[in-house]
């Protein structure tokens, strides 16, 4: 779907929407009631969930400096979210100024808060599109005008691929994304799993919601990452991906692999 067939009268701020339980969750302002009953709720179901979305965040950022670090010069964030600070280009941008990022999103409240973020900055863009249909994605004149895709790109899936069901083909949407990287490139996943602990209750949380928790176990989540060559320490629980500090306490309980893996060919 391109940006020009979304509508303001999609937005739908009866039920609970993905980005902002977890805008809720990590402190942020850009939420409704809906969100926060639904962010509470889970936090009743998975006490370490506050934590478990702090420590992706950290992730993400590490994750960024790797990459950045490596040498990649503009990232795709698809399912960016809500900005929380410090935003993906100013993570980056901090190794590297002339980093560029173009965020991709699916809901046009996250369209409208990027647009005022990032109107002033030509080295971004913002764009209402959907990881279903990532053709559409590449194709986006928004992403085109800030990712030159013949030259290296760091991909960021951060906790995204759970809200797409099976059915919806989450393999095939990142393989069409992958076949569009040259090598060089890196992927940057993220994704909830119930490997560690019950999360049934956590999940149906999300029954109500725009978007439903598919959670994954660690084979599953691997699959995301063929035609990838996952770089040390290969996929793990978020807060022991390459550690800057120590992990903080129940990170052994926390449901997120996260990985970052380099396109060589």
């Amino acid at each position: 779907m391109r940006q020009d067939d979304f509508r303001t009268a999609e937005i739908d701020t009866s039920r609970p929407h993905p980005a902002r339980i977890y805008d809720y969750l990590l402190g942020g302002k850009d939420n409704y009631e809906v969100d926060q009953r639904a962010g509470d709720q889970l936090a009743s179901a998975a006490p370490e969930v506050r934590i478990g979305v702090q420590a992706n965040r950290a992730f993400l950022q590490r994750a960024i400096r790797y990459v950045v670090s490596s040498g990649v010069r503009q990232i795709l964030d698809v399912g960016t979210g809500l900005p929380t600070a410090p935003n993906v280009h100013e993570t980056a941008q901090q190794v590297a100024p002339d980093v560029r990022v173009a965020y991709v999103d699916n809901d046009p409240i996250v369209k409208a808060h990027g647009d005022a973020l990032l109107s002033r900055s030509g080295a971004t863009s913002i764009v209402l599109a959907d990881l279903r249909d990532p053709r559409a994605i590449i194709d986006h004149p928004d992403v085109r005008r800030v990712i030159d895709f013949d030259e290296p790109v760091a991909l960021l899936l951060v906790a995204i691929l759970h809200f797409i069901t099976d059915a919806e083909k989450p393999e095939q949407a990142v393989a069409t994304l992958r076949d569009a990287l040259p090598a060089g490139s890196f992927l940057v996943l993220s994704h909830a799993t119930g490997d560690f602990a019950d999360r049934s209750e956590a999940q149906a949380v999300y029954n109500n919601a725009t978007a439903t928790l598919n959670l994954r176990t660690r084979i599953e989540v691997e699959r995301f990452f063929d035609g990838f060559e996952l770089v040390e320490p290969g996929l793990a629980q978020v807060p022991f991906w390459r550690p800057d500090a120590t992990p903080p306490a129940r990170s052994d309980e926390i449901g997120f692999y996260g990985g970052v893996a380099r396109k060589t060919g």
